[in-house]
Order: C-alpha cells, then sequence, then structure tokens
C-alpha cells in the first residue's frame, strides 16, 4: 500500500510532536557537546513547518518536503537548520511530482537526504554527527527491500539500525561541528544530531506500520 501525501503531511504533523517532546532531551544532549539549543532549535523549526503545511495540503509530496526544508532552514538556528533543510528539499527532489510513494520513493528520498547532508557538512561516517544515524539506517533499508521486505518493514529495519548508530556515537571522538573543539572532552556523549535524526526515521515507521 503506497503512502500518500496525507500520509506525508501526517508524518511532518508527528516529526513535530516527537521533538517537541523530546525538546529538553535533545538540549540536555547539547549542553554536554554544543551550545545547549539544539532541541530548542529544531522544535522552533517544526513548529514553523506546521505553519506551512495547510498552504500545500493539495500539493504533490515533493513539493510538502521542500516547503518544509525551506521552512527550516528559514528557522532553525546553528548547523541545523543548513542540515535538516538541506536533508528535506533534496528528498523532495527525489520524489518531486509524486502524490504516492512506493518503498522505493522512501528509500531514494532518503539516499537523497543523506547525500544532501554530507554534501552540506562535509561529515563522514564516524566523524560523530547525524551521518553516523541516517548512513546506517539507508544501508539497512536498501538491504532489506533487496530481501523482500514491504515498506514498514523495510523502515522498521532503518529504525533499528539508526538506533545503533546514534549509540555508536558515545565512544566517537567529534570531528565536525561544535563538538570537535572540545577534542578528547567530546568522548562518552551521545551527538544529538544522530538523535535527533534516529526520532524522525522511527516517526516515519511508525507512519508506515500505521498505515498497513
Amino acid at each position: 500500500m503506497p503512502i500518500t501525501t496525507a500520509d506525508v503531511l501526517a508524518c511532518l504533523r508527528k516529526m513535530a510532536d516527537v521533538i517537541h517532546e523530546n525538546k529538553e532531551y535533545l538540549t540536555e544532549l547539547d549542553s554536554a557537546i554544543g551550545d545547549a539549543d539544539h532541541g530548542i532549535n529544531m522544535d522552533r523549526g517544526f513548529q514553523s513547518v506546521l505553519k506551512k503545511l495547510p498552504s500545500v495540503e493539495d500539493k504533490d509530496a515533493g513539493t510538502i518536503l521542500k516547503t518544509a526544508g525551506m521552512a527550516l532552514v528559514s528557522s532553525v538556528g546553528g548547523a541545523g537548520g543548513p542540515l535538516y533543510g538541506t536533508a528535506f528539499m533534496q528528498a523532495g527532489m527525489a520524489v518531486a511530482g509524486k502524490y504516492e510513494l512506493e518503498a522505493e520513493d522512501i528509500l531514494a528520498a532518503l539516499e537523497a537526504a543523506l547525500k544532501g547532508v554530507v554534501m552540506r557538512g562535509k561529515a563522514n561516517l564516524g566523524d560523530k554527527t547525524m551521518v553516523d544515524a541516517i548512513t546506517p539506517a539507508v544501508a539497512a533499508m536498501r538491504e532489506a527491500l533487496r530481501n523482500g521486505a514491504g515498506t514498514a518493514e523495510a523502515l522498521e529495519q532503518a529504525t533499528a539500525a539508526a538506533e545503533k548508530g546514534m549509540k555508536d556515537t558515545i565512544p566517537m571522538l567529534a570531528k565536525k561541528g561544535r563538538a570537535s573543539y572540545l577534542g578528547e572532552r567530546s568522548i562518552g556523549h551521545q551527538d544529538p544530531g544522530a538523535t535527533s535524526s534516529y526520532l524522525l526515521i522511527r516517526t516515519i515507521a511508525e507512519i508506515a506500520r500505521e498505515k498497513e
């Protein structure tokens, strides 16, 4: 059963709720190795996304995601705005013109989002960033689909991989962003960007499971 534009809108609304619920947690993580504002910034960004959604309710999935991306770029402070904004805009470009998304479309959107984040942030796997959650998630979904999994199952495998990737940032030395200034002191802390990425991927999986 394909994911419709109504599902995409529902997913973005749920993402806003999840980020709002985890605002303090994300900010707490960021207070250890960043500017202590990741949760606050992400919450502000997704509240901005919510305000834009009524204007794109009749549009294709690509337009909806690109609109969300532009809202994030214009409202999220720090590195999160350009990175998440780029992720959503690139994802939107990957599914431009589509009103229904099959599993392969969702994978293409996630691959495009990852590519956008890497291009914008110049981060690699192991640098202790959101890339460490998104990269294994994309790989796990690709592998699951190759093995015949359905949309929801593939996204659940992606979520599990993102969670592991997020936890794997704890012992890492940060090599990008504000956390990199701490050097050895960045070790032992979970990356807030990887955490918010995991939360968003988990939300996509939940929407897909509800759809089934």
